[in-house]
């Protein structure tokens, strides 16, 4: 009787670690695209990524470079004070998208140009995304807002 309690624990434990185990790798392949890993223009020239990753990009919107194109095209350049990568944009913009404004955008680099699916702008214009935030004070060129 001992024995077969026993085989029964062993039994139910190593189902509920097969289960969890399993449970894991189903939440892992279901959120594979929802993962989006944040770069700085420097990070996307020094190694780029493969085409069909998607990720995020920020930076500030660099000042001249924002082109409208037939309907709602948009090209324009993003910046870390380090690296400038062209972006292209079919859509509506938000309406605080501007020059020399911090931005981030979503979608992926093929052929040298990030092709966004998705902008979004700053908040006010003191705010910036922390993300933009650190990678310009890792390049040395973020200035503080004065209050």
């Amino acid at each position: 009787m001992k024995g077969l309690k026993k085989k029964r624990r062993v039994q139910v434990i190593a189902v509920a670690a097969i289960a969890l185990t399993v449970s894991t790798g189903l939440i892992g392949y279901a959120m594979r695209d929802g993962i989006n890993f944040f770069r700085s223009p420097s990070e996307v020239l020094a190694s780029p990524p493969i085409a069909s990753e998607t990720f995020r990009i920020g930076g500030l919107v660099e000042e001249g470079s924002l082109m409208r194109g037939q309907g709602e095209a948009i090209t324009f350049n993003v910046t870390d004070g380090n690296g400038v990568v062209a972006v292209s944009f079919t859509g509506v913009l938000p309406d605080l998208f501007e020059e020399n404004q911090g931005m981030i955008g979503t979608g992926k680099y093929i052929n040298g140009v990030f092709e966004a699916h998705e902008i979004l702008a700053k908040h006010d214009e003191t705010y910036m995304p922390k993300e933009v935030v650190d990678a310009l004070k890792e390049q040395g060129v973020y200035v503080e807002p004065e209050a």
